[in-house]
């Protein structure tokens, strides 16, 4: 695999994978997706992620000692979305950038992320926003676009501080309180003005008006990345003043 100038001046090293293909039907990318690796060590998600069988990449990973790798060029698709979806597409790999944080996730004790990291991931940002401006709502969680599936890169992120440097999108949580709120087993109109709520701001939720277990997924995903003081897959009135805050502050923008 041959090497390639990196896009941003940030980058420590180049590390090609050999996971990379032209991007699908969209000339540029127009979402990030933050992930956690979720792996002993920064160097063994390296290894993962440049590995042919692995058949798994990011365009960046980010070392706890604020590194930054480039693995992918800009210009094309990298495979670390897996089977996703925001605002109704589904080839999320095709229409985004990829960055890798290292931090062994929740199986592994999930630590903090060091402040170091924090500050190379919002350069990093900010490096490629200055390159490619994309709206503020399309800078996301790898569980915000395949909720079922992934937490990462969870509760312990830092987005209230990404959006002080000028990235995504964040509205001060709503205050926690003792109301019984929205859970599995729960169905009607109420459900289903959530569904609407949710999937208008880009969470895969079908509509249909039964909070199943798709829709606690969906729901621990939303509070994982904008009211991580309670993670608890219950929509309660917090949990439902914060999305209608986030909507307002979207359509402000």
């Amino acid at each position: 695999m041959t090497g390639f100038a990196p896009d941003s001046r940030l980058v420590a090293k180049v590390v090609p994978s050999p996971n990379q293909t032209p991007r699908a039907g969209h000339g540029r990318p127009d979402m990030i997706v933050l992930h956690y690796t979720g792996m002993t060590s920064a160097d063994d998600a390296l290894d993962r992620l440049c590995s042919v069988s692995a058949q798994v990449s990011s365009h960046y990973l980010v070392f706890e000692d604020a590194r930054v790798f480039q693995l992918v060029p800009e210009a094309l698709r990298a495979s670390h979305a897996g089977v996703s979806s925001w605002e109704g597409e589904t080839d999320i790999n095709s229409r985004s950038i990829g960055i890798e944080i290292a931090n062994p996730g929740h199986d592994g004790g999930y630590p903090d992320f060091p402040d170091g990291q924090i500050d190379a991931v919002i350069a990093l940002c900010r490096d490629i926003l200055a390159r490619r401006p994309m709206r503020a709502d399309r800078v996301v969680a790898h569980s915000d676009v395949a909720p079922s599936r992934k937490n990462d890169p969870g509760e312990k992120f830092p987005w209230q501080r990404l959006h002080a440097a000028g990235i995504g999108l964040w509205v001060e949580p709503a205050p926690l309180g003792d109301d019984r709120g929205l859970a599995r087993g729960d169905h009607g109109p109420a459900v289903a003005a959530l569904q609407s709520s949710l999937a208008a701001y880009g969470y895969g939720v079908a509509a249909g008006g039964r909070f199943d277990q798709a829709m606690h997924d969906v729901v621990v995903a939303f509070q994982r990345h904008f009211r991580p003081a309670r993670v608890d897959g219950i929509a309660d009135r917090s949990t439902i003043e914060t999305l209608q805050r986030l909507l307002a502050a979207r359509g402000a923008c």
